[in-house]
């Protein structure tokens, strides 16, 4: 079935009024992974994805170990109430297996770590005893077994540590590392090619004629893709013109899975952009309602329905289609709601990694008129006990110094209106995000 005829079954579908929420949902619908897999070194592989269990080979810890520096003992040998006297008979240090015997009455002075010496099954903390000479006083009140991790505690010999499909963060690497491997298979990189239209658009390094303007886009582009792990692609600033403007869809569709445009689908613009996209594949064009970003293509190129699997198979040559606007905000808003979690699930990451609405008070009024979601750039602060947000400068789309001096959007829900002082609004934290 195609694109378009799979959307305008869907209830409420319309092109020209699609909800955040629907256009999210109706483009992770129709994605499915890169299946193709690669073994790399453990550091090489942070910010990619498992491509299968991680299985630990061994329990972790391996063995019972002191989760404190304090004194080893046997529970039983503490009184039933008031305090207890044992004589220390030596150290036992982390690496190393203590080798003598502890008998009654006697404990041992135990490093973190370190393993328990046999028949000890409790730990306790150096912080609470007395010292006298070379025996300690301990308290009432000590619970058997505490302060003894215990074997296996963290994970269990041949039980998944990993899932395949977890983005891999620095936490996974230590983990990983625990478990002794030297290499992991993830999925391959995805690959992404973008270009800017239009005539109006030059490259940094020449200089401007009259009318013309520096492409911004394709640098907050290529860093936002960057961040992801993406193999990126920069195919320039493509002129208004068809054949060149094919010629760098042809070429963006049959080297890459996803090809990102800024420009080019806002009403008003060259009228050829939009036929264009949509003969060399399938293309949905929408007006999401939200605000800056409501103009985007969404498609295939180089296929005409029939899925595919994020180009390791289906139709030769189809990559996912991305046309964003024009405008440096309006791209990046656009590219931060629907094109980030497109691509993490393109790249196998199951749970997508998602960014948290955080709660937050309006320092100042916000006006808005309900029916769209408007992702305002914001500033986030703490004090008096709260943490309070305003917006971060001029709030127009072609703004991008306040996206620059912005620590996260304020997101204001479809249905809400105007924003008084004082009213709770909730934050996208651009940190995880950005």
């Amino acid at each position: 079935m195609s694109l378009t005829a799979r959307f305008s079954c869907l209830s409420d579908y319309d092109p020209d009024a699609l909800s955040v929420e629907q256009a999210r949902a109706f483009i992770r619908s129709q994605l499915t992974p890169v299946r193709t897999q690669e073994r790399v070194a453990l550091r090489s592989a942070l910010g990619r994805v498992l491509a299968s269990d991680v299985i630990a080979p061994f329990n972790v810890p391996v063995h019972d170990n002191s989760a404190m520096d304090g004194y080893a003992l046997r529970h039983a040998d503490l009184a039933g109430s008031g305090e207890t006297r044992l004589r220390v008979i030596g150290t036992a240090l982390a690496g190393k297996v203590f080798a003598g015997s502890v008998g009654t009455a006697e404990c041992v002075r135990i490093m973190t770590g370190a393993l328990p010496p046999a028949g000890c099954d409790t730990v306790v903390i150096q912080e609470v005893v007395k010292l006298d000479g070379d025996q300690v006083i301990v308290p009432a009140g000590q619970r058997a077994g505490q302060n003894i991790r215990l074997a296996g505690e963290d994970l269990a010999a041949g039980k998944p540590a990993l899932a395949a499909g977890r983005l891999i963060r620095p936490a996974e690497l230590g983990l990983m590392a625990s478990l002794g491997c030297a290499e992991v298979s993830v999925y391959r990189r995805l690959r992404v090619a973008f270009f800017s239209t239009g005539d109006e658009l030059c490259s940094i390094g020449t200089p401007l004629a009259d009318g013309e303007i520096y492409d911004s886009n394709r640098y907050t582009i290529f860093g936002m893709l960057t961040r992801l792990g993406c193999e990126v692609l920069d195919l320039g600033v493509v002129g208004d013109d068809p054949a060149t403007l094919e010629a760098a869809f042809r070429d963006a569709a049959a080297a890459a899975d996803v090809v990102i445009t800024s420009g080019g689908v806002s009403v008003g613009e060259a009228d050829f952009v939009k036929p264009l996209m949509a003969q060399l594949g399938e293309v949905l064009f929408w007006k999401i309602a939200m605000k800056p970003g409501r103009p985007m293509a969404f498609g295939r190129l180089g296929s005409r329905g029939g899925g595919g699997d994020g180009g390791d198979g289906g139709d030769e040559h189809a990559a996912w289609l991305f046309g964003l606007p024009g405008n440096p905000v309006a791209v990046m808003a656009a590219f931060y709601q629907f094109v980030r979690d497109a691509l993490q699930a393109l790249m196998g990451a199951d749970p997508l990694p998602g960014v948290p609405l955080l709660p937050a008070v309006s320092s100042v009024a916000m006006k808005k008129a309900p029916g769209r979601t408007e992702f305002q750039r914001g500033v986030l602060g703490h004090a008096d006990g709260k943490w309070s947000v305003r917006p971060a400068g001029a709030q127009g789309s072609g703004v991008l110094r306040s996206m620059s001096e912005a620590n996260c959007f304020i997101v204001l829900e479809h249905e809400r209106g105007s924003v008084a002082v004082g009213d709770a609004v909730h934050v996208q934290l651009f940190d995880g995000l950005v």
